[in-house]
């Protein structure tokens, strides 16, 4: 029997097409089984961790049920990674953190076990874990791209004005008015930065409440005094340049 590669001499006709479509569809279906296999993993795991947490407060069991539970799952299961006990307890703060499984089955289990661990171990409270893994979905971000964006403050910098903004601001610019300012210095101005879909909209604010101040479409209403306009940058030129540069 020969060992010789076949070879063919030409192509029936619309036949690069219909591979082409057949390679995608290929990957297509590998794509929904990889995911379809992480999200029950995921399930399974919130599962688990759930029933350690119903036992524990149920029956009293002690945290060295984990590490005996740990043992005979790796006994049944030997081929099968992610029954150690530092996994287990994984799975029980898991469930701690979500104790809403329409929660995770709509929005965590989409994302794989790694991607999971990153939010629990770097982000307090639920809401800002939802948000990043709402993005990390969204934008199918890798574990090191989620870590990266969670280190670089994304959700703290993004987003729209909210009053609290400016009561925030206006707290930082009394601060510096009582305990660095001289008095020899003029009112101390903040700067507001708001995002709102694609546009970023700035506008400075002044330390004396005693101007005239408000708010339309995330925008402070406020003008600067004709003498300090000569020496800042304009609105719009701190507005092109954020907007230059943005990812």
């Amino acid at each position: 029997m020969s060992d010789q590669p076949i070879r063919f001499t030409e192509q029936p006709v619309g036949y690069t097409d219909w591979l082409a479509d057949l390679k995608t569809r290929i990957h297509t279906a590998q794509q929904r089984a990889t995911l379809a296999v992480n999200r029950e993993l995921v399930l399974l795991y919130w599962q688990i961790g759930r029933d350690i947490l119903a036992r524990q407060g149920e029956q009293g069991w002690g945290t060295k049920v984990i590490d005996r539970l740990a043992e005979d799952l790796r006994q049944a299961f030997p081929t099968m990674k992610g029954f150690s006990p530092r996994n287990l307890k994984y799975m029980h703060a898991f469930a701690e953190a979500w104790p809403d499984e329409a929660i995770v089955q709509q929005a965590v289990a989409q994302l794989p076990w790694g991607h999971n661990l990153v939010l629990l171990d770097k982000l307090p409270g639920p809401e800002t874990r939802r948000w990043y893994a709402a993005k990390a979905i969204e934008h199918n971000w890798s574990r090191n791209v989620l870590v990266m964006q969670i280190e670089a403050w994304l959700l703290e910098r993004s987003g729209k004005f909210k009053p609290e903004h400016l009561g925030q601001l206006g707290f930082y610019m009394t601060a510096i008015d009582r305990q660095i300012k001289h008095a020899q210095d003029n009112p101390t101005i903040g700067l507001l930065l708001c995002k709102s879909k694609n546009k970023v909209v700035a506008e400075y604010a002044l330390g004396d409440k005693g101007q005239p101040m408000g708010i339309a479409e995330y925008k402070l209403l406020e003008s600067l005094p004709e003498e300090l306009k000569t020496s800042l940058p304009s609105i719009e030129q701190i507005e092109a340049e954020l907007a230059r540069l943005a990812p």
